[in-house]
């Protein structure tokens, strides 16, 4: 099969991007014909540069012209975009339809129904933009990078869109991650259909199971508000339990500050993925502490694939991945003594730990192997090439 992935990368590398490259080396590395397009963000820095990049991010013909030259020359049979803002633009959906070239577009985020992708302002849940064709609460309060402007720039490209139907007609499906994102996309004002949309969670590497397991608990991901640092910090304080936390973000100083003023909350600073999963190997738990509607969670299956049960919240993805005294343990969001009861709880005798750590392990191989998503991925490119070629 020829496979042409399309992705806007971003600034500082994130999820997104990983997600991209593990995709584009899963389909080389079982011999199709993989195209790469990228188009970046690396010359956004001045005023003038975020004005000029917001007029054209409704439809950018530079970018539609670049996608055009290269369909006609790797001539894929289905293309596969992981973003496409600011700079691809919807322009390449127009191109793809008109060279009558299937797409398909994973949801990474939630950029189509919320100004800041992420369904969250002013440290909790928000879903005031969700079935309003412009996002006005969204521009008020400048909630895509603090900026009225740029927020503007972004809603009403999402408006215009809406209302041209590209989101309906342009793209032949969507891959949410989950079944509680593709949900919160069919409640929107979006208007999509529910065969539209097709759940392929993410994958990791098998970095082999371990079930010889230390004492003590860990955190891996960005130090900020909506991952729950507060209450992850709360729940180990003055507690016998030792955590040890690897990231980097806004709350940096706070942990380290809090760290140093517990002996038993270890702060060990940004990592490299090899150490990551050492330290996950011999976790008790992994604590998956997020306020906010995780789209998914690398870090729960990476936590499975080693055999590392996962206490995480009664919220968004880890509710639908974490399944309660099964993998891992499902507290009440937010809620710090329902947290610390399951961390008392992992740490006794009153469940059969080893079992959680058998049933993480199991839940990886039946869901989240390379061999499990490369399958998800080709029986949906195959049924998206089938649909087309029935409609033409």
């Amino acid at each position: 099969m020829r496979i042409l992935l399309v992705h806007n990368t971003y600034q500082q590398k994130g999820g997104e991007d990983s997600v991209f490259e593990n995709e584009y080396q899963l389909l080389l590395k079982n011999n199709n014909m993989v195209g790469k397009l990228l188009f970046n963000n690396d010359a956004i820095n001045s005023t003038f540069d975020k004005l000029k990049v917001g007029l054209n991010s409704i439809y950018n013909s530079n970018s539609s012209e670049i996608l055009r030259n290269k369909i006609i020359s790797f001539k894929p049979d289905i293309i596969h975009v992981h973003n496409f803002f600011p700079i691809a633009s919807p322009s390449i959906f127009y191109v793809a339809d008109e060279l009558n070239i299937p797409i398909v577009m994973t949801l990474h985020n939630y950029r189509l129904i919320c100004p800041n992708a992420l369904l969250f302002r002013e440290n909790e849940i928000c879903e005031k933009c969700i079935n309003k064709d412009f996002a006005i609460d969204g521009v008020l309060n400048g909630c895509y990078r603090d900026s009225k402007v740029q927020t503007f720039a972004l809603a009403f490209m999402s408006y215009v869109h809406k209302k041209k139907k590209t989101w309906q007609t342009k793209v032949s499906k969507y891959i949410a991650l989950t079944h509680f994102a593709k949900e919160k996309v069919l409640s929107s004002s979006l208007g999509l259909d529910a065969n539209q949309i097709v759940v392929k969670p993410n994958f990791v590497e098998d970095f082999g199971f371990d079930y010889d397991k230390e004492d003590y608990f860990l955190f891996v991901g960005r130090l900020s508000v909506e991952k729950g640092i507060h209450l992850l910090l709360n729940a180990f304080k003055g507690s016998d339990k030792v955590l040890f936390i690897i990231g980097s973000g806004p709350l940096e100083e706070e942990v380290n500050r809090v760290a140093l003023s517990h002996p038993n909350i270890v702060y060990l600073g940004f990592k490299d993925k090899e150490f990551i999963i050492q330290k996950l190997q011999k976790a008790r738990a992994l604590v998956f502490s997020s306020i906010w509607y995780e789209t998914f969670g690398m870090t729960i299956i990476e936590s499975f694939s080693v055999g590392t049960p996962v206490i995480g919240a009664n919220i968004g993805s880890p509710n639908e991945i974490i399944k309660n005294n099964h993998n891992g343990l499902i507290y009440k969001v937010n809620d710090l003594e329902s947290l610390k009861e399951k961390i008392e709880l992992m740490s006794n005798n009153e469940i059969n730990y080893y079992k959680l750590c058998e049933n993480a392990r199991l839940s990886y191989e039946s869901n989240y192997t390379e061999e499990k998503n490369y399958q998800f991925m080709m029986d949906i490119y195959q049924k998206i090439i089938d649909e087309k070629t029935a409609y033409n």
